[in-house]
């Protein structure tokens, strides 16, 4: 069963918000690059999708298959060691985007 229980209900619910904001912010981050054609903006935007969109994105489906008893429950630690890679290196571009100059 995904989610049984309200509370169960409130953290599917709150980590779908959390994907579609942080997917919107993203898109947000890439139209701010594609305006002003800024290498940092580009390196800012390209953190913010694998941080806010991919790394969400996947954990949040990811969630669904091992609750849901899709996806072997063996799996599950490679599976969050994949989602931490996403969020390393997405912080690593944001990073990266406030210390280079244009």
């Amino acid at each position: 069963m995904l989610a049984n229980t309200p509370i169960g209900w409130a953290i599917l619910v709150v980590s779908f918000a959390a994907t579609a904001v942080g997917t919107y912010v993203a898109y947000q981050a890439y139209r701010g690059y594609r305006r002003h054609q800024s290498r940092p903006m580009q390196y800012l935007s390209i953190g913010l999708v694998l941080l806010l969109g991919v790394s969400f994105v996947s954990a949040f489906f990811g969630s669904l298959l091992f609750r849901g008893g899709v996806a072997p429950s063996e799996y599950r630690r490679p599976f969050t060691l994949l989602v931490r890679s996403f969020q390393l290196l997405g912080v690593s571009f944001i990073a990266y985007s406030l210390y280079r100059r244009s």
